[in-house]
């Protein structure tokens, strides 16, 4: 069984252009990420997919591997498609490039869970601290049933609750980990255009759900500090040296 791993990664960021080579503590992230990945698989089946020749030349000079993709892609996981029909593999790992964070071990463990689901597509999510709002529209929230498949994702407040006395415990997020097959790469391609509901909430993992394909949830521990706009390199870079 052969296994890849793509890391999507565009230079005009509507919230934070040139977000990829952005520095933390010294290093451009996508080369950090990419670094992450290859603590999971080994260096040569980790893939960066860009459409832009700077990402390229950095990467490269870091000793990655770049797989350049058309520009007009509407998500990372189209671009993802595209690669899935320049290498061929029987599951294609998507990692974020904006997740500087990424825990080679929780890759792995989706790795595995989608081993044992080949059907669904797979996605990691983890615990709303304490100290993060769960109102933030930069943090897609999620809900799923008792068998950890994916009810709906939503950039608000999910679940909500009639009264404050039923108000959930906890709430989740997700954590930009997918685990898809080729076919479920084909069909999300084909669609040919962003859903109506990942339309309305920003958030390509909906197309699934619109597509009718099933996606099940796994929950990753480590800490997941997404970077969406350029003051969360600071939240990183504080705590990578809070870690030391």
């Amino acid at each position: 069984m052969k296994i890849v791993i793509v890391i999507p990664a565009r230079y005009n960021s509507s919230r934070f252009p040139g977000k990829p080579l952005a520095e933390i503590i010294g290093e451009p992230m996508i080369v950090r990420v990419s670094r992450l990945c290859s603590l999971a698989l080994k260096k040569s089946l980790v893939f960066v997919a860009t459409d832009d020749q700077r990402i390229k030349d950095v990467v490269e000079k870091a000793g990655f591997n770049v797989v350049m993709t058309q520009h007009h892609h509407p998500t990372g996981t189209d671009r993802v498609a595209e690669v899935s029909e320049l290498i061929d593999a029987d599951i294609y790992i998507n990692v974020q490039g904006d997740e500087p964070l990424v825990d080679p071990n929780e890759i792995k463990k989706v790795i595995n869970e989608k081993v044992k689901h080949p059907d669904s597509v797979i996605k990691a999510y983890t615990k709303i601290l304490s100290n993060e709002d769960p109102e933030d529209v930069n943090t897609p929230k999620v809900i799923f049933n008792n068998s950890k498949q994916m009810v709906y994702m939503s950039r608000q407040k999910i679940p909500g609750s009639k009264t404050l006395d039923l108000k959930p415990k906890d709430y989740y997020k997700a954590v930009c980990i997918y685990a898809f097959n080729k076919n479920e790469l084909k069909a999300f391609k084909a669609y040919g255009k962003k859903s109506d509901l990942e339309k309305a909430e920003d958030i390509e993992i909906l197309r699934f759900l619109d597509l009718g394909l099933p996606v099940r949830l796994v929950e990753t521990k480590s800490i997941s500090i997404a970077v969406d706009r350029p003051d969360d390199i600071k939240k990183v870079e504080e705590f990578i040296t809070s870690s030391k």
